[in-house]
């Protein structure tokens, strides 16, 4: 009688273990293998920055405006708008300026630190151009640690050039990389966004207002003029939806020195022994 083939073990199966049966430990393995990384890197605590993955450098919008002032058709409907949507952008890459300076400045900050057994308040993004990059971009500049949490998905993200390799990290679960976002995290900066960071900052909102996060939580909202244009507070609070005590769960900042000094201050008064 013919000897039987070895049966393949189960956690050695490609097609069970990407099949919707195996759907389960797929979730899991996205919870395990950062949490392992994470440890054996010593990261502590990290300072997250959200942000749209279309905003550009001031140096790259610049050059986008300066290439599309050259072209013919100065008239054409088409040509107006792009020459508008060029313009805009310049005006919206001073957040990334800002981005990377104050990761830049929040990196050093972190590394002068007295030493102690593992790395603290760590530079991380979703891992994506435009804001994300531009927080990782500052941290590299400042020689500390860049963690990226990056997402697939069909356009737009992939893992920018700032991240180190050994902290990068490809998400398929939303969830499960929001999870990571927030869990490390002892402060959290929105810069102006679009349906993401809307998402991830109103998610986190939620979860301080509602006691799920119980540590605490520094949230800076970078940029009042943007984030009063889109979301309207006050009618919030006027129609009772929210109450005026929930605006203290964030600070609004414009300048790079008033967020530094909210997030290092914050860090010195809860997370630090005598606030060094």
């Amino acid at each position: 009688m013919k000897r039987m083939k070895v049966p393949e073990k189960a956690y050695k199966n490609l097609d069970f273990l990407n099949s919707t049966h195996a759907r389960e430990i797929r979730m899991l393995a996205e919870f395990t293998e950062p949490k392992s990384r994470f440890n054996k890197f010593n990261i502590l605590d990290t300072v997250v920055f959200f942000g749209s993955a279309r905003i550009k450098s001031r140096k790259d919008a610049l050059k986008n405006l300066k290439e599309l002032k050259k072209k013919e058709n100065l008239k054409s409907n088409v040509y107006l708008k792009k020459l508008k949507d060029a313009e805009k952008q310049v005006e919206m890459s001073r957040y990334y300026e800002d981005a990377a300076e104050l990761a830049k400045r929040l990196s050093l900050w972190s590394m002068q630190l007295p030493k102690i057994e593992g790395k603290r308040f760590i530079v991380c993004s979703g891992g994506g151009p435009g804001i994300m990059e531009a927080a990782n971009k500052g941290a590299i500049q400042a020689k500390g640690h860049s963690i990226g949490l990056n997402i697939s998905l069909p356009f737009e993200q992939t893992v920018n050039d700032f991240v180190e390799p050994e902290l990068a990290f490809e998400f398929h679960y939303f969830f499960m990389r929001k999870f990571w976002l927030v869990y490390m995290a002892k402060a959290l900066i929105a810069f102006p966004g679009g349906f993401g960071t809307l998402d991830e900052l109103m998610e986190v909102l939620t979860l301080i207002q509602t006691k799920k996060i119980k540590k605490e939580m520094k949230v800076i909202v970078y940029g009042k003029e943007f984030w009063t244009r889109i979301i309207n507070f006050e009618l919030l609070i006027e129609d009772g939806v929210i109450s005026r005590e929930d605006l203290k769960l964030f600070d609004f900042c414009d300048t790079v020195d008033e967020a530094f000094e909210k997030i290092t201050g914050h860090f010195k008064k809860y997370y630090l022994k005598n606030g060094k």
